[in-house]
Order: structure tokens, then sequence, then C-alpha cells
């Protein structure tokens, strides 16, 4: 029994000294709220194209210490726009188009089919993500709201659709509309497991590898 006893400790101890290294390895990014599925409400205005060759999703998950950058392309999207203000908007993702920054033969082989696998994304089973937005607030920054993008100045509001669950995220980002499009960003963090994004199970030793927390970039521009 007292042998068990040390090795459930030890075994606690490193999970525990995983997590920290884990998350202290996570990009900066704005912490995004998460809540329920809001209604969309139809928009007015203009619709502008998303240029999908020059546009992105960046995501950043990591595990034991190290970083796993990469990016998804868009299959499709626009924002509706009216009196210089976004009024509404949408993007599909292209689940399957996942790329990673890091070219060794391990991540191109293993950890990219990895994460394509129903261990995580179900790529085969969901092929599209999507991002649909409910909301565009003014945003000014202030002493205890800053955002880690430089010149934010609004607050959008979507539901992000992943696998089959849908949840509302908030966060702040730079929209510059002028006569020839839009450019967007953003930098935020979210929880995976809000999505139901394990590995296998929320409570086995694998998924306490990989850190819950995952940076997403926005990079999108119109054609």
């Amino acid at each position: 029994m007292k042998l068990t006893n040390k090795i459930l400790t030890g075994l606690f101890l490193v999970i525990v000294s995983v997590s920290v290294v884990s998350c202290s390895n996570t990009p900066k990014g704005d912490e995004a709220s998460v809540g329920d599925a809001e209604q969309v409400d139809s928009a007015t205005g203009k619709e502008l194209a998303v240029d999908i060759a020059s546009s992105k999703i960046g995501f950043t998950g990591n595990g034991v210490g190290k970083n796993h950058p990469g990016y998804f392309k868009l299959s499709s999207g626009s924002l509706m726009v009216m009196d210089g203000k976004v009024t509404g908007g949408s993007f599909v993702i292209d689940t399957k188009s996942l790329v990673l920054d890091q070219k060794d033969e391990m991540f191109q082989t293993k950890l990219l089919g990895h994460l394509l696998s129903a261990d995580f994304l179900d790529a085969e089973k969901y092929p599209t993500s999507k991002f649909e937005i409910t909301s565009v607030e003014p945003y000014t920054a202030t002493a205890k709201d800053s955002s880690v993008i430089e010149g934010a100045n609004v607050r959008v509001s979507g539901n992000f659709t992943l696998k089959d669950a849908t949840k509302n995220v908030s966060f702040p980002a730079k929209i510059d509309i002028t006569e020839n499009g839009f450019s967007a960003i953003a930098n935020f963090n979210i929880d995976r497991t809000a999505w139901g994004l394990n590995y296998g199970n929320d409570k086995s030793l694998k998924d306490k590898f990989i850190s819950e927390v995952v940076n997403i970039t926005f990079d999108i521009k119109s054609k």
C-alpha cells in the first residue's frame, strides 16, 4: 500500500509539473469570454467577400514544454458593412486544410494526423468549422482592459462551431474598413475543453500532458 501511495503521489506531481510547464508556454493572447450560443440577427449593408487565398486562422497548442503552431485556411466568408461599421458576417474554416509550422517528419507524419483524427478534430466527420458574428461593439483599451492587438478598435462576439459544439466567443479585434475592402486581426486564448476537444477523455492521463488553453489568431482580408 505504501508503494502504491508513493507511485500515485509521484504521478500526481508529474502531472502538476507538466501542466505548469505547458501553461507557461502558452502564447500571449487576449482572454476571450466564452458562453452559450447566441441568436444571429440578419445583417444589413454591403457584403464584402473574404480573400481566402490571403486569409487564415492561426492556432498554437502546447504540450510538454513545447508550442505547436499552425493554421487553417478558409473555405468561404464575408463581412456585412454599413456606414463604415461591421453589422455581421461569417467565416467557414476548412478543417482538413490544417498546416503545421513545424516541418520535422515527426510533426508532419504523427502530430498532424493525430490532430485531424477522431482524438481531436475528427476532420473526416467534421470537415468544416464556422464563426458567425453576433455583435460588434466599439472597443477602447483601458488600464484594466488592454488588448495584445495594438490599435484594437472593436469587440467582436460570435458563435464558434467546432465539431458538434457551438459557443459564443467575445474578444477584442482590429478591423479596418476602406473603400477597397477590409482587414481584421485578433489574438485570443480559449479553453479547448469548452467544445469537448479532449484527447480521449478529459480525465485521461494523456489529456493532462496537453494544455487546455489554445491560442487563436485571425488574419482575414477582403478580396
